[in-house]
């Protein structure tokens, strides 16, 4: 039975990356939406077998209405018990919808480059000691009341991943993240390496030597925990 996947991205050259690539080689279907530009988003989860919502360059404290209409429908999938999976906007969002701030840090500083993070006693299912990840991400969020944390980050945003119930979940790094993606990042939101805490453009590409085999393993043995067993996930990208 083909599984169909509900994907929210956020601008218009957006793309689900290594994320994809590992849904469709398990024979997944995708369903894109982009609200930002217009899509309207299901009223029920009945045609969809799991949601991701991704990154972009808003946050999710934004006052915009697109903004408001992807955290409240965020209860969607939450309620129907249906499987969800936020990354970096998406994750901060959940925390949103669940009543947790999102918040900037006080010095300014970001994540934007690869960086350990360390599985709790919960993740250590799901987590290397350490996992190397790669963010790109100003904003962190606190752990809403309810949801266990899985793993922690040793610097400027504690809170790295967590669980809410059996099936949804929220993190802050870029596992979709390719190339292509990773030199565009570079190039078009360069401005980003100037803030505190931010690595320079060639520790990018040299993390991406060390960690990323790491990274993409990280995400096949993920998407099988999160989907239902018979869906499966994994690949190369």
């Amino acid at each position: 039975m083909t599984r169909r996947i509900l994907i929210v991205l956020h601008q218009e050259r957006s793309n689900p990356g290594r994320v994809a690539q590992a849904l469709l080689q398990c024979g997944c279907e995708l369903d894109i939406r982009r609200p930002a530009l217009g899509d309207p988003l299901p009223e029920t989860m009945a045609a969809h077998d799991a949601a991701i919502i991704f990154g972009g360059p808003m946050s999710a404290n934004d006052d915009l209405p697109f903004i408001k209409a992807e955290t409240e429908w965020i209860g969607v999938p939450l309620k129907e018990e249906k499987p969800y999976l936020g990354i970096c906007l998406g994750g901060q969002m959940l925390a949103r919808h669940l009543g947790a701030r999102v918040w900037v840090h006080p010095e300014a500083r970001v994540e934007a480059g690869y960086y350990p993070i360390r599985p709790t006693a919960e993740g250590a299912h799901l987590f290397d000691d350490p996992q190397y990840v790669y963010q790109w991400h100003r904003e962190g969020f606190e752990l809403p009341s309810g949801a266990v944390q899985l793993a922690e980050g040793a610097g400027d945003f504690p809170v790295q991943a967590m669980r809410y119930g059996d099936k949804a979940y929220g993190i802050q790094f870029h596992p979709e993240l390719t190339t292509p993606m990773m030199d565009a990042w570079l190039t078009l939101a360069a401005e980003r390496l100037k803030q505190p805490g931010a690595q320079p453009a060639e520790a990018h590409r040299e993390g991406r030597q060390a960690h990323d085999a790491a990274l993409r393993a990280w995400l096949g043995r993920f998407l099988d925990h999160w989907l239902p067993p018979e869906a499966g996930a994994g690949g190369e990208g």
